[in-house]
């Protein structure tokens, strides 16, 4: 069977079950709402972006082009830095999301699907990067990371490496080169970036934040990082990001995206769990307009009360289930600027074919980790959880997470 009708048959399955399942809306409600979705399609690597026949990617496409978000996050794309292998010293950094609207999403992945057209945004990201210490306290500070290798036959990138694990564990956030897992997002025709107005937390140290959860070493009681580390430490093992979106009705909507570390890979001082629980609680200060929080730009203070915003991305952590320091996602869930009410859900379909996951699971591995949390002063209309169904499915192969979105209502 060729990718062509392969991706035709399980569409005509997505479809018709989407439709049963309210996923899409239509006519003059289609171009008033506005849909927003994260999706984390699992490393995303630039050599992935630079072929269009991609086979993991194409797939990825079709998803999108098939749920058609107005503003889409993806986690896990590579941000391209010059220098690393595939990226020449003298190209300009962070193309990578506009690879993929160039090669994958602005071509039509089967003849039911339309092409979409997209604005990227991408900025530096902390994964990858050499710290020059030992920040995993095995006796060796790894500086030097291993070329990257060629994805599978599928598409899908090889697996990590122990000399390319050593590295990451060195670095300020973990990833075997640098740029791994970053962020992109994408905003599509219509719509406006404000681009002045951007502000990105990549730099902000973790030892800034009051009442930091330093780790510890269990053993000793000392402080797992030297005193040279934790003055260094960032916060985000990716970044924060607040980009403001114009919509076209005129409203300026935030878009709060991260992607704190898993808590988990670590050992018994828990690095990576306290990590992500200050991560998450940066969002929930920054609502909370803290006064400790200042941008990267060194421009100080949180969001606004009146400003519309959706936190979204892959935060992690489940609401009462997982390896956590207590479920740090409550700290979002519970603001009383954030709407606790709307929980996307896999339509009856997608729950049927994975009937060993909760509804709102977001991950196949069965955990609610995945998020699009908007203010309590925007309307959604509708939300879901994507889940692929049929023996022809695509999305399985595309990543271990599904995509999560809302539809916002018009303004009234």
């Amino acid at each position: 069977m060729t990718r062509c009708s392969t991706i035709v048959r399980w569409l005509l399955v997505a479809c018709a079950a989407c439709v049963i399942a309210g996923c899409s809306p239509s006519g003059d409600e289609a171009a008033d709402v506005i849909r927003v979705m994260t999706y984390n399609i699992e490393d995303v690597r630039t050599a992935d972006l630079q072929n269009p026949d991609n086979p993991r990617l194409q797939k990825a496409a079709a998803v999108i082009q098939h749920l058609r978000p107005d503003i889409l996050l993806i986690n896990e794309m590579t941000y391209d830095y010059p220098g690393v292998p595939g990226v020449p010293p003298e190209a300009t950094p962070g193309q990578n999301g506009q690879r993929f609207v160039d090669r994958f999403l602005s071509t039509a992945q089967a003849d039911s699907l339309a092409p979409i057209r997209y604005a990227p945004f991408m900025a530096p990201v902390n994964t990858g990067l050499a710290s020059g210490f030992d920040l995993n306290n095995d006796g060796d500070t790894v500086t030097a990371y291993p070329a990257p290798a060629p994805p599978l036959p599928s598409g899908a990138p090889r697996p990590q490496t122990p000399d390319g694990r050593a590295y990451g564990n060195d670095a300020w956030g973990f990833g075997v080169f640098p740029g791994q897992y970053g962020m992109a997002l994408f905003v599509r025709d219509g719509l406006e970036v404000v681009m002045d107005s951007v502000r990105t937390f990549r730099l902000y140290p973790w030892n800034a934040v009051p009442g930091a959860l330093q780790p510890v070493d269990p053993q000793t009681e000392a402080p797992w990082y030297s005193a040279a580390e934790w003055a260094r430490m960032p916060l985000s093992s990716k970044s924060h990001w607040d980009v403001p979106i114009r919509l076209p009705d005129g409203r300026v909507v935030h878009i709060l995206a991260s992607h704190p570390t898993p808590p988990g890979f670590d050992g018994e001082e828990d690095r990576n769990g306290r990590r992500n629980h200050d991560e998450i609680r940066f969002w929930a200060d920054y609502l909370s307009q803290r006064p400790y929080i200042v941008d990267d730009n060194t421009r100080p203070g949180g969001l606004p009360d009146s400003a519309l915003f959706v936190v979204m991305g892959d935060q992690n952590a489940d609401p009462d289930e997982g390896d956590m320091v207590q479920p740090p996602i409550r700290q979002l869930l519970d603001h009383e600027r954030v709407q606790d009410t709307v929980v996307p859900t896999a339509a009856p379909h997608g729950q049927a074919a994975y009937p060993d996951l909760d509804p709102d699971d977001t991950a196949d591995w069965g955990l609610r980790v995945d998020y699009v949390l908007p203010a309590m002063n925007l309307e959604v209309a509708a939300s879901g959880v994507w889940r692929p169904v049929g023996a022809d499915t695509i999305g399985v192969s595309v990543s271990d997470h599904f995509p999560v979105w809302i539809d916002l209502a018009p303004a009234r």
